[in-house]
């Protein structure tokens, strides 16, 4: 019986020494957490992409129906309202593709936000300075799609006005060129924003291979 009580005592100190031996193993180091930030905020952007095509595609189709509007003339004003009615429902289904969007950034930056606390905690220099350097163009990259937001919602009320200036029998060739000079203007900030707001992408993206090659880490294809 004696022995019996000193082998349950054994089992249970290897036991215990085991589970304390895996919770060692299975940390990850500072390292490993900023990997798994990093690739966390592609997922969170998965929405983000999956906006691009069909915004495009609702662009174009605008563009086609705004064309048609101005080869018309005021001759076939029901044609006119019917193709207005119909533009301004496309600039509705714009502004939801631009939300979802908007909001799939958004959830990037609350996860890019943990990277914050990590980078302070790698112990190399050279991964340190690299991960401070994606941090800055990050920053820099949200606050560029929170300015190309700003102008492209902009240019989306002023679309649905001239589509409803459209409709006006009465509308004055002098108000048309306003509106058009006005979006004209507000679509140049849209593009500028749209540059700078991928130029920052392409800068993160490159800057982001250069830690996980720093690191010894693996890229996920």
């Amino acid at each position: 019986m004696l022995f019996k009580g000193k082998s349950r005592y054994l089992l249970t100190i290897i036991f215990i020494s085991m589970i304390i031996l895996a919770g060692c193993v299975g940390k990850k180091t500072p390292v490993e957490k900023m990997y798994d930030v990093l690739e966390n905020v592609v997922a969170k952007e998965k929405v983000f992409e999956e906006q691009q095509d069909p915004l495009v595609t609702l662009e174009k189709k605008e563009k086609e129906i705004y064309d048609q509007i101005i080869e018309l003339g005021m001759k076939e004003y029901d044609q006119i309202v019917k193709l207005s009615d119909e533009a301004i429902l496309l600039t509705d289904q714009r502004k939801k593709h631009i939300e979802k969007e908007t909001k799939s950034l958004k959830e990037s930056e609350q996860e890019f936000k943990k990277a914050e606390d990590l980078k302070d905690k790698l112990d190399d220099p050279e991964l340190k300075k690299i991960a401070n350097e994606l941090s800055d163009i990050m920053k820099q990259r949200y606050e560029a799609h929170d300015w190309l937001y700003k102008e492209y919602s902009n240019a989306l009320e002023y679309d649905k006005e001239l589509y409803v200036m459209f409709k006006n029998k009465n509308l004055s060739l002098e108000d048309l060129e306003a509106q058009v000079n006005k979006l004209n203007d507000t679509y140049k900030q849209v593009d500028d924003a749209n540059k700078k707001f991928n130029k920052l992408t392409e800068l993160y993206n490159d800057k982001k291979l250069s830690f996980y090659k720093e690191a010894g880490l693996k890229t996920k294809k």
